[in-house]
């Protein structure tokens, strides 16, 4: 029977402290104290009054033991440890405080972000379509919650789990990022393409721009220039119906723009679209264009062959020049996709943020005129559809055979695309390109491409498509170096664009409009720093059943959003990177190095130990 007890009390010695621990834990871990962890606590104090209890009746001498007494006060020692430990990881979680040694600070947010995040007055969530979370992304967005709160919430979503959640935001690839901006009720959300984190980490700065630009709830202005013939924003035929459904699912509102109604573009228009004009514009309505540039604003145009637009001496102003020649393109590529020879199949994308994301893929063009850049003072252009080698640029619509004619033709590559930047602060950016007058061959009128580049309003039909009226053969005299990839940076100019600057300009567009572009006295000076341009030698690739195919929505969106600057990040926040700290050594200094931590280091330490021990024995 004293065995019995002997165990039965050793027994219970052992389970109290363990049960207590173990329901103190509970309770912390959980941050709640239910049932599990009173349980346990309960279930340890009975034990210890038990474990007294035995300790009392097996001894009558107990308390005066000095093994109790040391007993005692170990046992409480180890509770007040434990109570101690509980109550620093409860005050812990309950009141977090993180310091970061970094030297950098690496793991700290910026300022900005998080002044953002705390005033914030509405719900925000991202989502993160990726079926494996990268830890650093997620470790980013724990930080945003942990100053957020309840108002900032982040989700990782495996697209092939979800599906149906995956067609709801459009998901395009694995890695896309969306920021969902709630009402106070919920009730309502608004939503923004973040980008992808399938190549690159995310980053603060752009969430942070992107809550900012969110949270300020101000929808993109975009005005589709009409009544010239363009293409129709409803779903009609030929409309760009769901080009402006996908605006708008991104939160840009697109409306119509009659500027013959109107004396200026509307000061909150953050872009225009001129989408495939058939008729001549008013020489009005090409000053509010250019005033609106001027100014700051964002233009597409999307101009296709054989369209006579008035826009040429504004575009002149900005080094490009259209082509009234078509595309055509000889590597039976398209063929494989069931699109014909004058339909280019473009892979082959300039660097720039509109392309950035592209790599090798696919758009097409059907009848697009090329493009011909001229280096301008003040203006950055940067090529962004680039047809493949085995191309040419037609100069005969009746040609049946299209065959390549090396004496109207231009060979290829071709520019089909270009994005251009221009300062607006800088009065001596605003000039004429200026270029040295090529010979023009011999029998040829350097007056001649005057006709055609200012025509009376007589002669507002579409100009002949002779190339002998327009165009120079470039094939023997001049190559087109705008084209290849070596030069694109620096294109030398064609006799055509030699000639426009030569030509006498009609009433209607005096030299001094041409040359110095002043706004309207209604104009205010912006504190902008550029203007931007979009040039794109076709506009049916973004019309209905066109749009959504390979990448030509891809093409028309991104070129919204770079010309309304959604993509760029209005915050300065840098980027933090860690200094490299490593020590460069020579072979020698880490053989030398190696040699004393592991063999002299360690025998001093052995010689210093025998030497104590001889001279103490």
């Amino acid at each position: 029977m004293k065995t019995t007890w002997k165990y039965l009390k050793y027994l219970l010695w052992f389970l109290a402290p363990v049960l207590i621990v173990a329901g103190l834990t509970a309770g912390v871990v959980s941050g709640s104290w239910g049932t599990i962890p009173l349980g346990l606590l309960s279930a340890g104090i009975v034990a210890l009054a038990w474990w007294l209890l035995f300790e009392v009746i097996s001894a009558e001498k107990f308390w005066a033991r000095r093994s109790t007494e040391a007993s005692t006060n170990a046992l409480i020692s180890a509770l007040a440890v434990l109570l101690i430990l509980g109550l620093i990881n409860f005050l812990g979680i309950r009141y977090q405080v993180r310091i970061d040694l970094t030297e950098n600070q690496l793991f700290t947010l910026a300022p900005q972000t998080q002044e953002i995040l705390q005033n914030l007055q509405q719900p925000v969530k991202v989502w993160v379509f990726s079926p494996q979370p990268n830890p650093q992304n997620e470790a980013l967005l724990q930080s945003y919650q942990r100053l957020g709160g309840e108002k900032f919430r982040f989700e990782f979503v495996d697209p092939q789990a979800r599906p149906g959640l995956a067609q709801e935001f459009g998901l395009r690839d694995f890695g896309d990022v969306y920021l969902e901006v709630l009402s106070e009720d919920e009730s309502s959300r608004r939503r923004e393409f973040l980008g992808s984190v399938k190549a690159e980490l995310l980053s603060e700065s752009r969430l942070t721009n992107t809550i900012q630009r969110a949270i300020a709830n101000r929808a993109t202005q975009v005005y589709f220039l009409q009544g010239h013939g363009e293409h129709a924003i409803e779903a009609v035929s030929g409309g760009l119906s769901q080009a402006v459904r996908s605006l708008r699912d991104k939160n840009y509102i697109a409306q119509p723009l009659n500027l013959a109604e109107r004396s200026e573009v509307p000061q909150d228009a953050d872009v225009v679209v001129v989408a495939g004009p058939k008729r001549a514009l008013f020489e009005s309505e090409v000053e509010a264009l250019r005033d609106y540039l001027v100014g700051g604003g964002s233009l597409l145009l999307m101009l296709d062959p054989g369209s006579f637009t008035r826009l040429d001496p504004l575009l002149r102003e900005w080094g490009v020049k259209l082509d009234n020649r078509f595309a055509v393109d000889a590597t039976g590529s398209g063929r494989l996709v069931g699109l014909g020879p004058a339909e280019p199949l473009i892979s082959r994308y300039g660097e720039h943020p509109i392309a950035r994301d592209f790599r090798q893929g696919y758009s097409f063009y059907p009848l697009a005129r090329p493009l011909e850049i001229t280096e301008v003072p003040g203006v950055e252009a940067v090529p962004l559809l680039i047809t493949a080698d085995r191309s040419w640029a037609e100069s005969d619509p009746q040609n049946q055979t299209l065959e390549f004619d090396p004496e109207s033709d231009r060979q290829g590559p071709l520019i089909l695309g270009v994005a251009l930047t221009k300062s607006i602060n800088n009065p001596d950016l605003s000039v004429e390109p200026t270029e040295s007058p090529s010979p023009l061959p011999a029998g040829e009128d350097a007056s001649e491409p005057e006709t055609e580049a200012t025509p009376t309003p007589e002669s507002e039909e579409e100009p002949s498509p002779n190339p002998e009226d327009t165009y120079e053969p470039e094939t023997e005299e001049t190559p087109t170096p705008e084209i290849s990839p070596e030069a694109e940076a620096e294109p030398s100019p064609t006799p055509e664009v030699s000639a426009q600057t030569e030509e006498t300009p009609t009433p209607e567009t005096s030299p001094e409009s041409e040359a110095e572009p002043s706004p309207t006295p209604e104009v205010t000076p912006s504190p902008i720093e550029d203007s931007r341009m979009v040039v794109l030698g076709d506009s049916d690739f973004a019309t209905d059943g066109k749009f959504e195919q390979q990448l030509n929505g891809d093409v028309f969106l991104n070129s919204i959003s770079w010309l309304a600057a959604t993509n760029e990040e209005t915050l300065s926040i840098r980027p933090k990177q860690s200094n490299n700290r490593r020590i460069l050594m020579s072979e020698v200094e880490a053989r030398y190095l190696g040699w004393t931590a592991l063999l002299i280091v360690p025998l001093f330490g052995f010689a210093t130990a025998g030497i104590v021990w001889f001279i103490r024995r």
